[in-house]
């Protein structure tokens, strides 16, 4: 009995501590989310979903047919956040030093010539890769190394990029002329894939008014890199129960024709299901979305609300399924169907992972 009163300190303490990070991040994004407002009409769930991406640590790609705004989305997102922005413009043509950099030769005062590394615009912190699907494969493939590790070899030397560092791509869908399908390994490593809609009526009056009056309104600053580091190490402490754990677990299980427990549609269409960095990926979204809903625990809604953006660019359909017109998004409504947190393989594996 003696230790109790110790111990009821420590708890409210805690307590306290997990209501200002919740606060904390809440107060963040809608001030971000209003900043953004004050420019794109509408778009609600879009922009949730990009600043989800932001908070995680984590590179989005936008997809959606052209004038949709998605480049403005980004420009403004990117005015409303305290970080060094660079856009590059995608085409054919784009070599993959146009993106990373190259080694130019120099010469200095005295007449000796030397190679000097001239950066290129990925060296920064926020990385507008506007209709990145209009590029080549080979140069699509200079930001994986970026994407992943933050870093950038060129030659013999391995450069650091800036912290934080976020890719946020636009692409137009595959079947318009031009494009060039990106490969798996890259959209493996977006955080998420967004669709952005088509805006409803009441939406495209504002855009009206707003994009042929006089004024053109523009983001404030509202928060720097450090805030959003910060925010970072924060969400990486929201606990996730164990049955929180292992129907994330399932989920992504069932996305994989192999298991003898996914869905028809599934075992029938899907060529490959998602990969562990899916998993990972569900599970650090749902937290961030944990955070932005007012609690600092992960529930089951978290997990199949993040289930579309993080699965969508992550299960690959076959040929039968792609002649079948299907999407990804009908295959992840049928995992979610099948799939229930009751359904979770709350015990299996119990004997394994060194317990």
């Amino acid at each position: 009995m003696s230790n109790q009163p110790e111990a009821r300190p420590q708890a409210t303490a805690q307590d306290g501590q997990q209501t200002m990070a919740v606060e904390r991040v809440s107060q963040l994004a809608q001030a971000i989310e209003q900043e953004v407002a004050r420019v794109i009409v509408g778009q609600h769930e879009v922009v949730r979903q990009v600043l989800v991406s932001l908070l995680a640590g984590g590179h989005a790609l936008l997809e959606g047919v052209p004038g949709l705004g998605k480049t403005v989305l980004v420009k403004t997102l990117g005015q409303a956040l305290e970080l060094k922005f660079a856009r590059v413009q995608f085409t054919p043509d784009l070599m993959p030093a146009d993106i990373v950099g190259t080694d130019v030769l120099t010469e200095d005062d005295s007449g000796r010539r030397g190679f000097a590394f001239r950066h290129g615009p990925v060296f920064t912190n926020l990385l507008l890769a506007d209709e990145i699907n209009r590029a080549t494969p080979k140069t699509q493939s200079a930001l994986l190394e970026a994407m992943q590790e933050r870093t950038v070899t060129v030659g013999d030397a391995t450069r650091t990029l800036p912290r934080p560092f976020f890719v946020l791509a636009t692409q137009n869908p595959v079947e318009m002329e031009g494009t060039y399908p990106l490969p798996e390994a890259q959209l493996d490593r977006f955080l998420l894939k967004i669709q952005v809609p088509f805006p409803r009526a009441e939406d495209l009056v504002q855009i009206l008014g707003r994009t042929t009056g006089v004024d053109n309104p523009e983001a404030g600053r509202v928060a720097s890199g450090e805030d959003i580091q910060a925010i970072q190490k924060v969400i990486r402490e929201v606990p996730m129960a164990e049955p929180v754990v292992r129907y994330a677990v399932a989920l992504i299980m069932a996305t994989h024709p192999e298991e003898a427990t996914s869905p028809e549609m599934v075992r029938r269409y899907v060529r490959f299901g998602s990969s562990p960095r899916g998993l990972q990926a569900l599970g650090l979204t749902a937290k961030v979305r944990a955070l932005l809903s007012g609690r600092y625990n992960v529930a089951y809604e978290d997990l199949r609300a993040m289930a579309y953006p993080v699965l969508r660019h992550r299960v690959l359909l076959n040929f039968e399924g792609q002649a079948e017109g299907l999407s990804t998004d009908q295959v992840i409504a049928q995992v979610l169907e099948q799939v229930q947190p009751d359904a979770a393989p709350a015990g299996r594996g119990s004997g394994h992972g060194g317990r």
